[in-house]
């Protein structure tokens, strides 16, 4: 009984860290695709390395590293290797458009809209994938340029209620390359954070839009969608408030945390 009290305890003190004592089940597992078929970012390999190490770290999942798109389709593969059907989300940090084939591509919409599995998009996977509207609904939109280049943005947590966010303060600075967004609505998003256009000359030349969402969820079918438009300097990845807010996304759209994604 002494041990068992002891073993709770325990469980109890590990509950309030960024981590958990034990999971029901097995261990999920994110399969985390970093490729460019466009420009290169140098910081592919600090949001594929970031991903795995907050697996390990947390022990909530096993993350799968890739530089192809091999693994997105449910055809049994040969060689021991795995589908989708191995796994609970997908990760993007991709540009252009991937050689995925029109089945792959159902496979995938069919994997988070019908299944009810999650994705996750990080900077310039919205850039990704222009001649397949689907995938542009899925993830809330296109790139459509960056004005300001790298700076020191300042960004407005909206909503400091979702639990991938809630840590940051209401507003911060952070020294990173900012996207506008094209083909995007509020409609089909809830916004969790924006640029503080007031901080930025929105005159400058190449500004088109009147606001720039930085990060977003959305419900998309049975599934979970998570886009956040931070990480093109590889320092936005050691960053401890980017990568709790990570954690917290993979959990999200895993369904291991709750989560209101109603746009607003």
């Amino acid at each position: 009984m002494l041990r068992l009290r002891s073993l709770i305890l325990i469980c109890v003190v590990l509950s309030f860290l960024p981590f958990s004592c034990a999971q029901d089940g097995p261990k999920k597992r994110l399969l985390a695709i970093g490729m460019s078929a466009g420009w290169q970012h140098d910081s592919v390999s600090d949001a594929l390395a970031t991903m795995y190490q907050l697996g390990k770290e947390t022990g909530l999942w096993e993350t799968y590293i890739r530089t192809d798109v091999e693994l997105i389709t449910k055809q049994k593969l040969e060689m021991n290797a795995k589908n989708l059907d191995d796994f609970d989300a997908v990760f993007f940090m991709t540009t252009g458009e991937l050689p995925l084939s029109d089945q792959q591509k159902a496979d995938l919409i069919a994997f988070v809209r019908d299944e009810g599995k999650g994705f996750l998009g990080a900077h310039n996977a919205t850039d990704t994938f222009y001649k397949w509207p689907e995938y542009g609904e899925m993830i809330g939109g296109y790139f459509d340029g960056h004005p300001w280049n790298i700076f020191d943005a300042k960004v407005i947590v909206e909503d400091q209620q979702f639990p991938a966010v809630k840590h940051f303060k209401s507003s911060f600075v952070i020294k990173d390359e900012i996207y506008q967004t094209r083909n995007f609505s509020r409609e089909r998003v809830r916004v969790l954070m924006s640029l503080d256009t007031g901080a930025v000359d929105m005159k400058k030349e190449g500004v088109k839009a009147k606001e720039i969402p930085v990060t977003w969820v959305r419900e998309y079918g049975k599934g979970r969608v998570f886009y956040s438009g931070l990480g093109h300097l590889p320092a936005v990845w050691d960053n401890s408030d980017v990568r709790k807010m990570w954690i917290e996304a993979v959990k999200w759209t895993m369904g291991m945390i709750e989560g209101d994604a109603a746009p607003k």
